[in-house]
This record gives C-alpha cells, sequence and structure tokens, in this order.
C-alpha cells in the first residue's frame, strides 16, 4: 500500500503470537484443507480456491 500501512488482508495479518505459540486467527477451508483461509465477508465466508461458502451463523 502507498501510504506504509500492512495490507490487512495478507497472509501474515491471518496469524498472531501468543505466548511461544502461532495462533492462526481466520478459519480454514475444510474442503481445501490448512493453510487456504476463507475470506470474512459481511455475511459469509468463502473460499476463493475451491469456492465453498459458508454463512456466518453456521460456525
Amino acid at each position: 500500500m502507498p501510504d506504509g500501512t500492512p495490507n490487512p488482508n495478507s497472509k501474515h495479518s491471518k496469524y498472531s503470537i501468543e505466548g511461544d505459540k502461532l495462533v492462526r486467527k481466520a478459519p480454514f477451508c475444510p474442503k481445501c484443507g490448512d493453510g487456504i483461509f476463507l475470506a470474512q465477508h459481511s455475511d459469509r465466508l468463502s473460499c476463493g480456491k475451491c469456492g465453498y461458502t459458508a454463512s456466518d451463523s453456521e460456525e
């Protein structure tokens, strides 16, 4: 981004460090498996790789 702020959708923003552990912030796609995050929209979660979609109330 031109103003020097990190992109909130980049992969490093999907993890946090708590103590000595790396913690996932976003859910993974149940079809694709670990490493493929679901995009968080206002009304649903979706996978850009396989097209899986779930409403937020299904979690």
